[in-house]
């Protein structure tokens, strides 16, 4: 299986320091305590390192590749270096383009946009949203859950096997679930997917954080990842792989930037020339900022070693799921299995409590902040709680009171910058809530179950 545990034991490091380390938050049993951010996969806290590098940057911001005056030179070269460290981070090859987006979901919806006419798309419906719904205007091929990563390799192999073998091809999938953290056979489903000659994008949203990522070395075509997640602020993300299809489609966004020359036409109208560099589907003013946070968490995640982050994240999940799977009533989602590698986002249901009932006593009681719900990837998490794919229910928590069974599951996730004390806590308050229960009252409001303060 691609990432996993090298034979060597390599070192454990300590957390990496990040903001809100050392914050404080009330409990509503009274007092208060270091809250325990446990919600890693919807975004990670941002890395104090990187906070600093921003800092420093932001006195000297300008506007990039239009500018004659120093900081704009000076903000223009910061940009592309970020390019250039990006490409490095993620193993790209020579003539690969690195496009700066908003997000995984930004940039998947860029990739949809450059498809060739008539591209059949193949994705699994455990994909996230952002994987599984922006190929609308292609022919989409959407596969079942495989319970094993050899049943996903041949699952895809027959479906490629029965397409139009002339047409455009492009395979999506998931580098680590966000719902149950598996990782899934990224090489080999590349290798699937060229020897049926399509093309593979990898949604690297969840990975990216938790193990290296090489275009070069997982052989796929485009990776997709989002800042946010990989500890650092602002909305920026990367769309990186083969230019041309993105050079061969229309720009994303038609303006400033993108467009190398515009002509008036006699008959009134303009020509464009657009750009053929990643610069094509970056109009407009680009967020200097982010991009130059997320390349600085590539530098000090690949500085800080993902051999001994791996090593104790492996540590703080055999905890997790040690300590879960003490308790009878709690159960562990999973696709692939107990034995399957895995990054630190873990999903599971306990036997007779709402979901958001849960997880609002989990942060009212305990400072610990989890997430409930269907985490945008609706058609897995159904799957998994064996639920009637057709059932209604909302990426947040769905109209359910405490008590009342909902479509919902709660999921704990952590990574680099996580004390063990967080996972400790969350284990404790788990095996306390199920076996006696909540301490206070709580009550759905706008979909939410929250604590009731209004006795």
């Amino acid at each position: 299986m691609p990432f996993s545990a090298a034979s060597a034991a390599p070192s454990v490091c300590a957390p990496l320091p990040v903001l809100g380390r050392d914050v404080t938050v009330p409990l509503v049993t009274g007092g208060e305590v270091t809250y325990a951010a446990l919600d890693y996969a919807a975004s990670a806290p941002a890395l104090q390192r990187v906070w600093d590098d921003v800092a420093a940057y932001a006195p000297y911001y300008g506007s990039v590749h239009r500018g004659a005056g120093y900081l704009s030179q000076l903000s223009t070269d910061l940009f592309e270096n970020a390019r250039a460290t990006v490409a490095g981070f993620l193993g790209c090859r020579e003539d690969d383009q690195v496009v700066f987006t908003r997000s995984t979901t930004d940039s998947l919806n860029l990739l949809a946009a450059a498809l060739p006419a008539d591209c059949q798309v193949f994705v699994f419906e455990t994909e996230h949203h952002a994987s599984l719904l922006p190929w609308k205007d292609a022919r989409v091929t959407y596969l079942d859950a495989p319970r094993t990563p050899r049943q996903a390799v041949e699952t895809l192999e027959r479906a490629l096997a029965d397409r139009d073998p002339y047409g455009p091809a492009l395979v999506c999938v998931t580098g680590a679930s966000n719902v149950t953290g598996e990782l899934w056979p990224i090489k080999e489903l590349a290798a699937a997917a060229h020897a049926h000659g399509a093309r593979i994008v990898l949604d690297a949203a969840q990975l990216a954080p938790h193990h290296p990522v090489s275009v070069t070395d997982l052989d796929v075509d485009w990776v997709a990842l989002s800042g946010h997640k990989l500890y650092a602020p602002f909305g920026s993300g990367v769309l990186a792989g083969r230019a041309d299809w993105l050079r061969a489609a229309d720009p994303y966004l038609a303006g400033g930037g993108a467009s190398r020359k515009v002509t008036r036409r006699a008959d009134g109208g303009v020509d464009v020339e657009w750009h053929d560099s990643a610069a094509r589907h970056e109009a407009g003013s680009p967020n200097v900022i982010g991009v130059h946070a997320l390349a600085s968490a590539c530098k000090a995640l690949t500085e800080a070693g993902f051999d001994s982050l791996v090593a104790r994240e492996e540590r703080l999940i055999d905890t997790v799921r040690a300590g879960l799977a003490d308790i009878p009533e709690v159960r562990i989602l999973s696709l692939f299995g107990d034995d399957a590698p895995r990054v630190g986002v873990i999903s599971f249901v306990v036997d007779g409590w709402n979901s958001s009932h849960f997880a609002a006593a989990l942060s009212a009681e305990y400072g610990i902040g989890v997430r409930d719900g269907l985490f945008c990837a609706h058609p897995l998490v159904r799957t998994l709680l064996g639920s009637d794919p057709q059932t209604q229910g909302e990426c947040g928590a769905p109209e359910a009171a405490p008590g009342e069974k909902s479509l919902n599951a709660i999921r704990v996730s952590f990574g680099a910058g996580t004390p063990d004390e967080h996972v400790e806590r969350f284990v404790r308050a788990v095996r306390e809530l199920v076996a006696d229960g909540a301490r206070w009252s709580y009550r759905t409001v706008d979909g939410r179950c929250v604590p009731d303060t209004s006795a």
